[in-house]
């Protein structure tokens, strides 16, 4: 790997495992979930094109002259003081005939000249860069509670490169086209689309054509950057020249695979307490994820239960509270309503203004997400994987992260995906620590990495890991204090030791399972739980030692009598 650009991703998700999250998508509501449960119903085999040939139709490039400075943004409305990195924003037309044109926030780094340009995708498919990534994410400022003003970001890309976001396919976002019929899109379009904005955007700001670029994106873009990527290397190839100077792509918790998608997010949902034994097991026996032909009705029967178990939750942070909730912020002042006040100052006339949008006037409000392109996508091959192994073999950085918590595109379905390239590891598995605890693995030409409690949307969220022990130590130090055990009346023997939180016991049998069902039988009742963010004695121990215990397949319905009581509590 070039040390030069491992360094860049490196800081760059090091601050996006150090920031906040988004955990606005309750049970059902995930773009993604959505398009991927419509997708699985008219199932049927979409290979990828692997090999894009030798053709090339050269893009439409527009006239630039003067519109970088028309782009240049005075000030945001409800702006920080000093702020001193310069942003745009604007439209970049990508087919003058059909009227479309896609929409672009960039900010500088404070260095502009010595940093990277990295690109900015968000998924859905149809789901805005601007309301999700800039503004809720890794951009340079956060929305305020009421959506009017704005504070800075002390995680924000920008402050390591400079960051391009870009609202693609038309329709998304500020983004649009006066031909309907382009909201009936796919993968391959997109790719295009994206390819010609760049390439226009270049022209626009010519000081970056030589600079070294990345592409990086979550969820569904785990489809756009491999085959943007793609394309920009097949076109440097057979142009001969670098058009555009083409590094390394990152994606966090990205969709590759469908079959990985769907066989990972069950087993991620079991291991994770959101599903009973019973369900899994009925999954794993009745759903062929590799078929190309829709569910049986069996596994659709097992999946609609699977649903309704996990419940109203936030599919991409399981562990996060719902903004509908009164719940208090959760850590690092996470606020679960920050779409929301996204979605509000994005509407304002003054920010419209300001960001040069909506200059065509589209009618109806900013949306974060657009539902009609995700439902009207027309092109999308099973799997990506065959793109990013060409990749990886040719010369640029992959890296592929995940948050542990995000059940939509799981920590699971990324290691699935990758078992599939079957690329040798190049680095042995290993811990890797910064502020948290971030394990990654190198394979050949690439890097797995896996961000410690962090969802979907790994660049919002990080936990306060040091509090939490430093708290446990202090309460050890004072239990060994003279006054405290005095007021405690203990230790009046005179014990020849200090109080120890913990002590070793050297013999213990292996198993007690045979004294828990005699407890059983007795009339008492048993309950046995476990903690679903515990390594040491797991949920899935847990549910392992019922299983010897019943001999059979444990059902743990308690799990929902469980949760119903704590969301009465």
């Amino acid at each position: 790997m070039n040390g030069a650009l491992v360094l860049y991703l490196s800081l760059i998700c090091l601050m996006a495992s150090a920031t906040q999250s988004h955990g606005g998508h309750g049970h059902g509501n995930d773009p993604l979930v959505n398009f991927l449960k419509a997708r699985s119903l008219k199932r049927s085999v979409n290979h990828v094109n692997e090999e894009l040939g030798n053709e090339y139709s050269p893009v439409y490039i527009g006239p630039q002259e003067g519109l970088k400075e028309a782009d240049k943004i005075t000030t945001l409305p409800g702006e920080p003081n000093g702020v001193n990195f310069d942003q745009y924003s604007g439209y970049v037309t990508v087919d003058p005939k059909a009227g479309r044109a896609l929409f672009y926030y960039f900010a500088e780094s404070q260095n502009s000249s010595t940093k990277p340009l990295v690109l900015w995708l968000n998924g859905g498919p149809g789901c805005s860069s601007l309301g999700a990534g800039a503004m809720t994410e890794l951009g340079p400022f956060r929305v305020s509670k009421g959506g009017k003003t704005l504070w800075k970001n002390p995680y924000a890309w920008n402050n390591v490169a400079n960051v391009l976001f870009l609202e693609s396919p038309a329709g998304v976002g500020f983004s649009y086209s006066n031909t309907s019929s382009d909201y009936i899109t796919g993968d391959t379009k997109t790719a295009a689309d994206s390819y010609t904005f760049l390439v226009n955007w270049l022209e626009r700001f010519p000081e970056y054509k030589t600079r070294d670029f990345l592409i990086t994106g979550e969820s569904y873009a785990g489809h756009y950057v491999p085959q943007l990527a793609q394309l920009i290397l097949h076109i440097n190839k057979i142009t001969n020249q670098t058009v555009i100077n083409l590094k390394g792509v990152a994606i966090g918790n990205g969709y590759y695979d469908i079959e990985a998608q769907n066989s990972g997010s069950y087993d991620y949902y079991w291991t994770h307490a959101l599903i009973s034994d019973e369900i899994h097991h009925g999954i794993v026996s009745n759903c062929n994820f590799s078929s190309a032909y829709p569910p049986t009705e069996a596994c659709q029967a097992y999946q609609s239960q699977a649903n309704s178990a996990i419940g109203n939750i936030d599919y991409d942070n399981i562990y996060a509270p719902l903004c509908s909730s009164n719940t208090p912020p959760w850590i690092n002042e996470y606020d679960p309503c920050s779409f929301n006040y996204a979605y509000t100052y994005l509407n304002t006339p003054a920010m419209q203004k300001s960001l040069h949008a909506n200059t065509s006037g589209i009618p109806g409000p900013w949306e974060t997400c657009n539902g009609y392109i995700g439902s009207h996508w027309d092109d999308e091959p099973d799997t990506v994987l065959p793109v990013i192994k060409e990749l990886t073999s040719s010369g640029i950085s992959v890296w592929l992260y995940s948050g542990d918590t995000d059940s939509v595109c799981s920590v699971t379905t990324t290691r699935y995906g990758l078992n599939k390239l079957g690329l040798s590891v190049k680095t042995p598995w290993y811990a890797w620590y910064t502020q948290g605890e971030i394990p990654r693995i190198q394979n050949q030409g690439l890097l797995d990495t896996g961000e410690s409690y962090a969802g979907h949307y790994v660049p919002q969220l990080s936990p306060p890991i040091l509090y939490n022990n430093k708290i446990t130590n202090r309460t050890v130090i004072n239990l060994k204090g003279i006054a405290v055990q005095k007021s405690l009346h203990a230790n009046t023997t005179g014990i020849p030791r200090p109080w120890e939180a913990c002590v070793y016991i050297l013999a213990f049998p292996d198993i007690v399972l045979p004294v828990i069902k005699q407890l059983t039988t007795s009339g008492i009742r048993v309950w046995i739980y476990g903690g679903d963010t515990d390594i040491v004695v797991s949920v899935t121990t847990t549910r392992y030692v019922l299983n010897k215990l019943l001999g059979m397949l444990g059902t743990l319905k308690a799990r929902l009598v469980v949760m119903q009581w704590n969301m009465k509590t």
